[in-house]
């Protein structure tokens, strides 16, 4: 019992570090600028390189986590994240910088599904592991809080070279108690790779994911970003075509018949949509309109982090009590209410009038966290990693399209409204955030349709035959 949540501790961490560095540098670019001297390029470069790698090799590594072992998976994402993270905070040109940051992206590929899968195996029993990804989300959720501050922090009264090295000690520390408890791990019984669908695969989210990300500066009806997404389109179907036919799959296609899979995807994604927008969008709003410092406008998130996180390790109780369809429901329905408040937060507001709207996001969001759980738990464990792998992409992408499309709304909007460029800025804010609410509002009815027969506690694993994907 003692290992089992000392290896929780190790998961966690893991998963600290990647969360950091998701949102930990945008904050730090300038300085990063001012240091290198870069072009807007590299500058953009060196934040994207790492979204595009990660989310390019998620199913990659939760496929190497089925396949080889979980513990085995995890380390090798650790050891490669803590040496690129020390290469990184050392790097004293733009090229290594961003080879760096992608070599990032590699390691949390190879780190992210693993970390979730590896609670699946040690907690068996539906209750406990409800419990445990409680406390893995509350981590997610401080690591949101801690991102932007400590990038913000960091950028203003150190060198940007430590939101990287940071992670040195963090990665140590993780080695050596994920070391102490983290149990061999079972295999997957098929071995084989797939490489046609992991090919296919990487292809299909590399290209879309640098399509989003490009799209703005290089032109929605460019050529290149054009080719990008006709690219993602044809690896995409040629996955379908592959996995279709193949007689060891990456991903069996089959199990998105599940309603519970499938509809516990499509909530995450847009739960993603609603968490990467306001963050992204509303740290903008915070410096531009209202005035905040890079310090101060990170600070600006930690109440609704802390409150998130500790509504996640209330929330496997809530799920157990009423469901995890009204609970999950509840949560998307006070995000977008959140969202839509903080619509209407104009300038010359101060942080008291932003913390209402914060602290009703923050309780939504942190009833999504067994949102996991039911994911996981609708598939066989042995494809825990795979499992864990789609869940991801389905966040990350979702999330790039959340920050795409407010971004174009936001710049349409702007350029549409007149008077002063604050007060055109203030508009296309407003506007994209009603949107996003509308969104994430979406979900109500996603979770109460596809979870309404999820609730626990559940019998253990042990008693219950494994779950089969069921008709649509």
């Amino acid at each position: 019992m003692r290992n089992r949540w000392l290896a929780l501790v190790a998961v966690a961490l893991g998963t600290l570090m990647t969360y950091l560095d998701n949102n930990v540098v945008n904050v730090a670019l300038p300085s990063i600028q001012r240091d290198l001297h870069l072009s807007i390029s590299g500058l953009e470069w060196i934040a994207s390189a790492y979204i595009l790698v990660f989310a390019g090799l998620l199913l990659v590594g939760g496929r190497l986590a089925d396949v080889l072992g979980m513990r085995g998976t995890f380390f090798a994402g650790l050891a490669i994240f803590t040496a690129a993270s020390v290469a990184a905070g050392l790097a004293g040109s733009q090229e290594v910088l961003i080879g760096a940051r992608a070599l990032q992206g590699v390691g949390a590929a190879l780190l992210t599904p693993t970390a979730l899968a590896l609670i699946t195996e040690l907690f068996p029993d539906p209750r406990e592991r409800g419990a445990a990804i409680g406390v893995w989300g509350a981590v997610g959720a401080l690591a949101l809080a801690i991102g932007p501050f400590t990038g913000g922090y960091l950028s203003q009264h150190a060198s940007w070279g430590w939101i990287f090295l940071i992670n040195a000690p963090i990665g140590v520390a993780t080695a050596v108690i994920g070391g102490l408890s983290l149990p061999p791990g079972r295999r997957s019984h098929n071995r084989t790779l797939d490489l046609p669908g992991l090919a296919t695969s990487s292809v299909a989210l590399f290209a879309l994911t640098y399509a989003l990300i490009e799209g703005e500066q290089r032109g929605w009806t460019s050529g290149v970003i054009l080719g990008a997404f006709a690219l993602a389109a044809a690896s995409a179907i040629a996955f379908v075509f592959v996995e279709a036919r193949t007689e060891h799959p990456m991903v069996d296609l089959n199990f998105f018949r599940s309603r519970v899979f499938s509809g516990g995807l499509a909530t995450i994604g847009l739960w993603a949509f609603g968490v990467f927008g306001i963050y992204f969008f509303t740290a903008i709003f915070l410096q531009n309109v209202l005035g905040f410092s890079p310090t101060e406008a990170g600070s600006a998130f930690i109440p609704m982090a802390l409150i998130m996180a500790v509504m996640a390790t209330l929330a496997p109780r809530l799920e157990a009590r009423f469901g995890a369809g009204p609970a999950v429901a509840a949560g998307m329905a006070l995000m977008a209410i959140g969202v839509a408040g903080l619509a209407t937060v104009g300038e010359g507001a101060g942080y008291t009038d932003l913390l209402p709207w914060f602290a009703v996001f923050g309780v939504g969001g942190g009833l999504l966290v067994p949102l996991n759980n039911v994911v996981l738990g609708a598939l066989p464990p042995a494809r825990a990693g795979m499992a864990s792998g789609l869940l991801n992409v389905s966040r990350e992408v979702f999330g790039l399209l959340g920050i795409t499309i407010l971004g174009a709304i936001l710049a349409n909007r702007q350029h549409a409204a007149t008077g002063a460029e604050l007060h055109r800025f203030l508009s296309g804010y407003q506007f994209s955030l009603v949107i996003a609410a509308v969104l994430v509002a979406a979900g109500v009815p996603i979770a109460l349709a596809t979870l309404r027969r999820i609730r626990t506690p559940q019998p253990s694993v042990e008693e219950t035959p494994v779950p089969q994907p069921q008709p649509v």
